[in-house]
């Protein structure tokens, strides 16, 4: 007999993207995959926070390097994608939250959101593809969405929306991508205890809400989704494709 053998998490030798990578659960992915072996280029708009992430990273043995970068500027996105790739693995979690209730969204916040969580991802998403099919290489892109790319919440119109979107092209990509060796898929967390989320927290009402969503009692912690990154970048997920990946503590299990 012959004994099946799990397939390598480990990233040694594969180059990786992390947007949003200045704090939270982008910092978090960063740190995760550079702990798998991968060399990270972390990139967000925050220069100083980069440079203080990457010096603690490579001080800690970790293979990690900055660029200062909005996606939502698509042409510089365009240039840095080109200028630094091909990379092996893409995490996107630059993200927007402006809550509102539907009947008082505005245009300009509505624009805000949807241009950093849906256009900016997908022109990031692609760009980093388009890298990988010119080199003739497979890859593993992967966009941090949210549980609430599966339900809704008050407040959350316009920012359910976005994640639903994310969804969508998700599959899409994954279909056209899928023959030529490109993964694609999501990262669907609850709510996670950063410094972005706190103001929600303080807030009794909400805070009251999240506690009797999750079936398993607490919030998470950007440690909840370290492991579902490396996960999702490796071989050990080598057929999951075009999917979203929840890590919500039974909050959608109802």
């Amino acid at each position: 007999m012959t004994l099946p053998k799990t397939p390598s998490f480990r990233l040694d030798d594969k180059r990786a993207l992390v947007a949003g990578a200045s704090s939270g659960i982008g910092l978090a992915c960063a740190v995760a995959l550079a702990e798998a072996g991968a060399h990270v280029v972390v990139a967000a708009r925050r220069a100083e926070a980069l440079d203080a992430l990457v010096d603690e990273m490579t001080a800690a043995g970790m293979s990690a390097e900055a660029v200062a970068l909005d996606i939502t500027d698509l042409a510089a996105t365009q240039k840095a994608v080109a200028d630094l790739g091909p990379f092996d693995v893409l995490v996107n979690s630059a993200g927007l939250a402006i809550h509102s209730q539907a009947l008082e969204t505005q245009e300009a916040d509505y624009d805000t959101v949807t241009d950093l969580n849906v256009k900016a991802a997908y022109f990031l998403t692609r760009e980093v593809a388009k890298g990988l099919i010119e080199a003739g290489k497979p890859g593993s892109l992967i966009n941090i969405s949210s549980q609430m790319a599966k339900v809704g919440g008050p407040d959350r119109a316009v920012y359910a929306a976005t994640k639903h979107a994310v969804e969508g092209f998700t599959k899409s990509m994954a279909i056209e991508w899928g023959p030529k060796g490109i993964r694609i898929n999501t990262i669907c967390p609850t709510f996670i205890l950063t410094d972005l989320s706190r103001v929600t927290f303080e807030n009794p009402e909400r805070a009251a809400w999240i506690k009797e969503k999750i079936k398993l009692g607490r919030p998470g912690e950007v440690e909840d989704i370290m492991g579902a990154v490396v996960f999702l970048a490796s071989d050990a997920s080598a057929l999951i494709t075009g999917t979203g990946l929840l890590v919500d503590g039974g909050w959608t299990a109802e």
